[in-house]
């Protein structure tokens, strides 16, 4: 017999319910998604919102892959995330592994500032200003160079390269280890969930990069699938979208249809990287959350 307590047992079975309705509401509309894209254009325009269709259609996944927009895209996405992510994470715990440690001269001055870019940034225009400045604009460094380092995933990472046992980098240095050679060789090996879980957070980011883009990107060849599927959402409604980029010899199937294509053709990928990082997740989320 159990020695949990009804009320025990009650709050797990409405915990469960509950958690059960969060999913089926977080699921349910990007079923509706896929289910649209792969929807027969006339079923769609008669039922207007179809989870399981009658048939599958390809129409829509056809249309938007008779030209070669969509794959630029997605291999410009797929470039800026790899490439920004790489420069997140080499960035990030260069910093964090200076500022944790406690000789650094200057370093409560350096967090000071650090914590004040957490609050209050320059804007827009001085942002714009600035990579205008330096010669980034319509250049794939003006998406990456910016965000280099989250002031929150620095200081989280910095903290947890606090917690590590001072023993290990004493270790190293008797070992005749330097600085890099501590970080590169003892640090980061220990910190595989911390870093795994930043890496998400990081290439999340970049795979969504939109507003930035919009800001910096002029040319339409190195527009990354987020403002191609602003285009296309634009294109759907009448608007002031540019059609040339998807041939004309192909019947376009309903703008409904083809943005729910593309929708599910600039999510997919990112939703398959997580699966090989969601046994670091749960463990490095909160990690130097606390003081160990």
């Amino acid at each position: 017999m159990s020695d949990r307590s009804f009320g025990s047992r009650l709050f797990d079975i409405l915990n469960a319910a509950m958690l059960l309705i969060v999913a089926m509401i977080t699921v349910i509309p990007f079923l509706f998604i896929v289910s649209g894209s792969l929807t027969p254009a006339e079923e769609l325009l008669r039922k207007g919102v179809v989870l399981i269709p009658s048939e599958l259609s390809l129409d829509a996944y056809r249309y938007i892959f008779s030209t070669d927009a969509l794959v630029r895209s997605l291999l410009v996405t797929i470039y800026i995330t790899a490439v920004g992510t790489l420069v997140n994470l080499f960035f990030t715990s260069l910093t964090a592994y200076g500022l944790a440690r406690r000789d650094l001269y200057g370093r409560r001055a350096l967090m000071l500032m650090i914590i004040f870019t957490m609050l209050f940034n320059g804007g827009i225009i001085p942002t714009f200003l600035v990579v205008k400045a330096f010669g980034l604009l319509d250049s794939y460094n003006s998406l990456i160079i910016p965000t280099a380092i989250s002031a929150f995933n620095l200081i989280i990472l910095k903290n947890f390269f606090q917690q590590l046992p001072d023993g290990l980098e004493e270790a190293a240095k008797i070992d005749g280890c330097n600085d890099f050679g501590i970080l590169f060789r003892i640090v980061l090996p220990l910190s595989t969930p911390a870093l795994a879980t930043f890496a998400l957070f990081y290439a999340v980011g970049h795979w969504n990069t939109f507003f930035s883009a919009i800001l910096y990107i002029n040319d339409s060849a190195k527009w990354p699938i987020q403002v191609l599927l602003r285009q296309v959402v634009i294109m759907s409604q009448g608007g002031i979208g540019d059609s040339t980029q998807f041939h004309e010899q192909f019947i376009a199937p309903p703008p409904q249809t083809v943005s729910m294509a593309v929708i599910v053709v600039s999510t997919l990928p990112i939703l398959l990287v997580y699966p090989f990082l969601q046994k670091h997740f749960t463990k490095g989320l909160l990690l130097g959350s606390i003081k160990g």
